[in-house]
């Protein structure tokens, strides 16, 4: 049954890049489980979940491989019934996702017809073993080498074909190619400098800019979605005036605005590093949304993906001035194929799930009572707004470190408010203010410090940010869900004389 899957995600390369019977079950999958599920998913594995389900898959797939197996050499016709759910299975999957061709329905029944053939191909080998077993050990060696030659070729090919398939459907799936030939226009509003007083210059706090590389990723995606620059068209519907397409490269074509801003996942864990710092390069949404006037009555925004995930962005917050951007750049490059090319949402304030929509192909202007997006419906707030927070990078949680004066460093954040003050306490004692650096901007984290003498012992250190409207971070300790999680990072240290 692998080396069908591998021949099917094969053929998917060359007939269906945007969508294989893998990626399809995979993200039908994803779709399916509940909140809870994935919020333990992601707190586990971190940006590594999807690695996590294709190993599930692959042990899954195994164990329908192997009670097929037994099946069919015990009863002919019933390993067969097995492999027909497998492959009815993989065509619904294909059936519900929005990248779904007529190629694309076609792959799932061709392999479960491959997976068939090479079942019943196997049986017969293991069957003229067994009968072999009764004749001369003369006769029975070459039936049992054949049959190990078969588990043997088909191994091959699937581990061969894995990889294979590993380097052609992924070039293939995020057209990097395409990517290549990108010439990003030069900003008419850079980027305010970033200030020297911005970084608190502490040993092992991670980099004040996410290099893109290390910037963290959480989406639905199973695969990286295809997306041809050339073809690419961003249509506002909807509840507007008059309905509006733009082309790749119309958009380009338009004056664009560089910005720093710090982006988070609802589903980061206080203390997490489901957030990080980009600068941004796109074009102001409220701009478009300008040119196709929304209607009275309307609130909220519907983005949606080439995949069909969906984003339900609070209309106000796309048209009050903040530079909420139609992102094509990260970093002084195109966008990252993993981190939405070639065009995303970048909404500083909310977070990612009702923001920050990849690959995005339309923008519905519609109601909250009217339209739900992704992971309303799942148990997720409707809004989003991030909430202030802070966190510890230095020193590490349960990491020793040398009495004495210990340098104390990391990150507060209130995402278009920005942060007044950042406090640490030592095992709940008094607040001692920390010397915070100079923001790069109200839509991004700042770095802070502080120097504390500690003698030798064990310490617990807690840390909170106060915002510029004069909020405190919530004490009180959340779950992610429905709207984020809450409560101050604590970490723990051990003093070694």
């Amino acid at each position: 049954m692998g080396s069908a899957v591998v021949l099917g995600e094969l053929l998917a390369g060359i007939f269906s890049p945007s969508l294989s019977p893998l990626t399809a079950v995979g993200g039908a999958v994803i779709d399916a489980v509940p909140p809870g599920v994935k919020d333990w998913a992601v707190a586990l594995f971190g940006t590594a979940d999807k690695v996590a389900l294709l190993a599930g898959m692959a042990l899954v797939m195994a164990a329908l491989a192997a009670l097929a197996g037994v099946l069919e050499y015990r009863r002919r016709f019933m390993g067969a019934l097995v492999v027909a759910v497998f492959g009815l299975v993989g065509l619904v999957a294909v059936l519900t996702r929005a990248q779904a061709t007529l190629n694309a329905m076609v792959l799932p029944v061709v392999t479960a017809v491959a997976a068939g053939v090479l079942l019943r191909f196997l049986i017969r080998r293991l069957q003229e073993w067994g009968s072999a077993g009764a004749e001369p050990a003369s006769q029975e060696a070459p039936a049992r080498r054949r049959f190990l030659q078969a588990v043997a070729g088909g191994g091959a090919f699937t581990v061969l074909g894995g990889a294979l398939t590993g380097v052609w459907r992924g070039a293939a799936a995020v057209a990097s190619e395409a990517r290549s030939r990108v010439t990003l226009p030069v900003p008419a509003s850079l980027a305010p400098p970033i200030p020297p007083t911005a970084e608190a210059k502490v040993d092992g706090m991670q980099p004040l800019v996410t290099p893109n590389a290390d910037f963290y990723r959480i989406d639905t995606a199973l695969a990286v979605p295809a997306v041809d620059p050339d073809t690419w068209v961003l249509k506002v519907t909807g509840m507007v005036d008059k309905e509006v397409e733009l082309t790749f490269a119309e958009l380009l074509a338009k004056p664009m605005v560089e910005r720093h801003i710090t982006i988070a996942c609802v589903s980061n864990n206080v203390g997490g590093d489901l957030i990080g710092n980009a600068r941004w390069l796109g074009w102001p949404v409220r701009e478009l949304l300008n040119l196709a006037g929304p209607t009275a009555g309307a609130d909220m925004v519907l983005s949606r993906s080439v995949d069909g995930w969906t984003a339900g962005t609070p209309l106000e917050v796309l048209r009050d001035g903040r530079d909420a951007l139609l992102a094509v750049g990260m970093n002084g490059e195109p966008l990252p194929l993993e981190h939405g090319f070639p065009v995303r949402l970048v909404v500083p304030g909310l977070y990612g799930y009702v923001s920050a929509t990849k690959w995005v192909t339309g923008l519905k202007v519609t109601r909250f009572a009217d339209d739900v997006a992704y992971w309303t419906p799942r148990g997720w707030s409707e809004r989003g707004p991030i909430k202030t927070s802070s966190r510890i990078d230095v020193p590490r949680d349960g990491r020793p470190v040398k009495a004495g004066m210990v340098m104390v460093g990391g990150i507060a954040w209130a995402q278009h408010t920005g942060i007044d003050k950042v406090e640490l306490r030592v095992n709940r004692g008094p607040w001692q203010q920390a010397e915070l650096a100079e923001g790069i901007s109200l839509d991004t984290w700042y770095q802070w410090k502080l120097g504390l003498e500690l003698p030798e012992g064990q310490y617990e250190l807690q840390v909170r940010a106060t915002d510029l409207a004069g909020t405190a971070q919530d004490e009180e300790s959340r779950p992610v869900a429905p709207d984020g999680a809450t409560g101050f990072h604590t970490i723990r240290v051990d003093v070694k004389p």
